[in-house]
């Protein structure tokens, strides 16, 4: 598996039917939605993406798209590791609607997935294999009880001539990773796809360059690593003398 995703989806209803729905989305719509989300930070127009590619966007930036009843913003800063801390202003934007987190990462088994009800968290799951359960918050949703249940075991096997132990969670994340894709989005990354999943591919977002406000250009914090890298001058060797001293000695 090698799935990224960092994924929120304001919604007046059930993500996926809306999603079907979608047309091409309007720049002005979506751009004007980026300010209200991302309040002072500087926001500028890049080419975009489709959702089906566009769920792990580059650092600093953001694919997204606004229609009348569902909006989607992909950017890796939703990737937390506690769902229930997401930025209170990105939750009270879901005031009558529902709102949707998903984020995992296949380097390290996680995931994480939140559900909002009227701005009232009504699930939330965060895991990996190195940190356990993170987070575990309300009734599992009808999608994961088979995980639960340990109908869906972790398939991951030792190599021969290894002393491993067991995978340390009952189920694969990843795998519950692309079962609530699914069933709070509608589609998924990875695996096969059914006959009623939405066609992620062929839904279009906008992208956007997002830098917070006051942060230091990057450019310039190259030249400034540079410069310091330049002020210290040539590397200095040492080696352990008989007695235990340190000695300077020349090159490598």
């Amino acid at each position: 598996m090698g799935a990224k995703t960092g994924l929120l989806i304001y919604a007046d209803g059930e993500v996926p039917g809306l999603l079907r729905q979608v047309k091409a989305a309007d720049l002005l719509r979506t751009s004007e939605m980026m300010r209200r989300l991302y309040p002072g930070w500087e926001i500028e127009q890049l080419a975009g993406s489709a959702l089906g590619s566009g769920v792990y966007p580059p650092k600093d930036t953001a694919y997204a798209a606004s229609w009348p009843g569902v909006e989607v913003i992909c950017d890796q800063r939703v990737m937390i590791d506690f769902p229930s801390q997401l930025p209170e202003h990105l939750v009270a934007a879901s005031a009558g609607r529902r709102l949707v987190l998903h984020a995992m990462h296949s380097v390290v088994d996680w995931l994480a997935f939140a559900v909002w009800e009227d701005g009232r968290l009504v699930r939330s799951l965060s895991l990996s294999p190195d940190s356990g359960i993170i987070e575990n918050i309300g009734e599992p949703l009808p999608f994961e009880l088979p995980y639960w249940a340990g109908d869906r075991p972790a398939d991951v096997v030792p190599w021969p001539d290894e002393d491993e132990e067991p995978y340390p969670l009952p189920f694969h994340p990843l795998e519950l990773g692309e079962d609530a894709l699914r069933a709070l989005c509608g589609f998924i990354q990875e695996g096969r796809p059914e006959p009623d999943d939405v066609d992620a591919d062929n839904i279009g977002l906008h992208g956007f360059h997002v830098r917070e406000p006051n942060r230091p250009d990057p450019a310039e914090q190259e030249a400034e690593l540079r410069a310091a890298m330049e002020a210290m001058g040539p590397p200095r060797f040492y080696t352990l003398g008989p007695d235990g001293s340190l000695f300077e000695r020349d090159g490598i």
